[in-house]
């Protein structure tokens, strides 16, 4: 059980592994415990990729029941490991802390580099993968800094696939955000080789506006300015966006669908 007023690493060790082990990928998923978070484990738990996998949890502020996490040790694949890591207190403004980020403040860089892994790809916990979404990146990062996925949009109401997103997160130089970012890839479809990006990591922690939003596009923003990407074409991760946003994203996905083009947004 999780004691957030004390100062917790449980990155023990399990049967079959010990604490020093390096994996072939780490999943990083920073969390505030709500109950989607097991959907999005589940997800990475049905990966077909044949390594060794660390989900590494990172509580930001625990808004839901810590019973999640013992529920997640308990259905973890022999060749996965779930390790999480709990500092009592949030790093985000909003809750007292000294970065703008509005979700996990500092946790996904402290996150990246904890990961005891070369690879590393990111999950929110309200979002999900396909099964060969790790697969797929795996084979597809050989020989590059970072690799990418293309994604589903999600309707938040029903939870159904709407349909994939080829007018944003579609890499760089490409997409509706082309003019002002030069590109985008949603953190649900980064992989970062973390050793060659060692000094990228930091962005994850960098506000692009007073309300904490956007350190994707940060971190976007260093690695294609200064590292090399592949990508596998395939729509992999599975993305939720806020209900109010629906309404533009419609208007987009039936633009690209009629002119097969998307107008940049300044």
């Amino acid at each position: 059980m999780i004691k957030r007023d004390s100062v917790i690493t449980n990155m023990t060790d399990r049967p079959g592994g010990t604490g020093n082990r390096l994996y072939d990928v780490t999943v990083v998923i920073p969390t505030v415990l709500r109950p989607q978070l097991l959907k999005a484990v589940k997800s990475v738990f049905e990966q077909d990729i044949k390594g060794t996998v660390q989900v590494l949890l990172g509580i930001d502020q625990a808004l839901g029941s810590s019973d999640i996490i013992d529920q997640l040790h308990a259905s973890c694949p022999s060749h996965m490991k779930v390790d999480v890591v709990d500092i009592g207190y949030s790093t985000s403004r909003r809750h007292g802390g000294l970065y703008a980020v509005w979700a996990g403040g500092s946790l996904r860089t402290a996150l990246s580099y904890l990961a005891n892994s070369r690879l590393v790809a990111y999950l929110d916990d309200d979002n999900w993968w396909a099964d060969d979404h790790l697969s797929s990146l795996v084979k597809a990062i050989k020989g590059y800094d970072w690799a990418f996925s293309l994604r589903w949009y999600v309707d938040p109401g029903t939870m159904e696939s709407i349909a994939i997103d080829r007018v944003e997160s579609v890499g760089p130089g490409h997409g509706v955000h082309t003019q002002r970012f030069g590109g985008f890839v949603d953190t649900n479809c980064l992989m970062i080789n973390k050793v060659n990006c060692h000094w990228a990591l930091p962005a994850w922690s960098v506000a692009l506006d007073e309300a904490g939003n956007a350190p994707d596009r940060a971190i976007f923003n260093v690695l294609k300015n200064k590292h090399s990407v592949a990508w596998t074409n395939k729509a992999t991760a599975f993305y939720v966006p806020n209900k109010n946003d629906l309404p533009v994203i419609r208007q987009m996905l039936a633009e690209f669908e009629q002119t097969g083009t998307v107008r940049s947004i300044s």
